[in-house]
């Protein structure tokens, strides 16, 4: 069992993810690889693993991949395969926390994995989320914002498609699904 979830920037994937790790679903966080510098107080092994881009072309060469993607140019972000071994090797079902073209990577290599994609109610909402973060400068939301709207159009790729307009409500609806397909594969 394997759970994608997918959404443009801002939606608020990384806080539903973290709200369904927090309701003790047999769930392991499946840390992902980039080779952007780490934001405010990310740590290397817990937000992400901070790879150079010259050591990611190098471990891309050497298929240590499950997926990635050269989101931006330079900028990449993959899944480690050794991500899904550490995973379950703890019993836990590993949740995948990546971008579109990522997410169907996936779901090919595992098509009986369930694919979430977490989308923001407007394009308008979602530039009032990143402006408000204020972690980016505004031509970097821009670049979000036109990749948001390319990401959009996978929604229809997904197993389910859940609309953040609340997150309460968002929350609630990716906990069934994950809970709906943990009981129907355990039967």
């Amino acid at each position: 069992m394997i759970i994608i979830i997918s959404a443009p920037s801002g939606s608020g994937k990384s806080t539903i993810i973290n709200e369904m790790l927090r309701r003790h679903l047999p769930l392991g966080f499946s840390i992902s690889a980039t080779s952007r510098p780490p934001r405010g107080n990310e740590r290397d092994g817990v937000e992400y693993y901070f790879i150079s881009p010259s050591d990611f072309r190098r471990r891309i060469e050497q298929n240590d991949f499950l997926e990635y993607e050269e989101v931006y140019e330079g900028r990449y972000y993959g899944t480690l395969r050794s991500e899904i071994d550490r995973i379950l090797s703890l019993s836990l079902i590993p949740v995948f926390d990546v971008d579109v073209k990522g997410a169907l990577n996936i779901k090919r290599a595992y098509p009986d994995s369930l694919s979430i994609f977490i989308q923001p109610p407007s394009i308008d909402a979602l530039r009032q989320r990143l402006v408000s973060r204020a972690t980016d400068p505004p031509e970097v939301i821009e670049q979000r914002l036109q990749r948001a709207q390319f990401e959009i159009s996978f929604a229809p790729r997904f197993d389910r498609v859940i609309v953040n307009d609340d997150l309460a409500t968002a929350c609630d609806q990716t906990y069934d699904a994950i809970l709906s397909f943990i009981t129907s594969h355990r039967g």
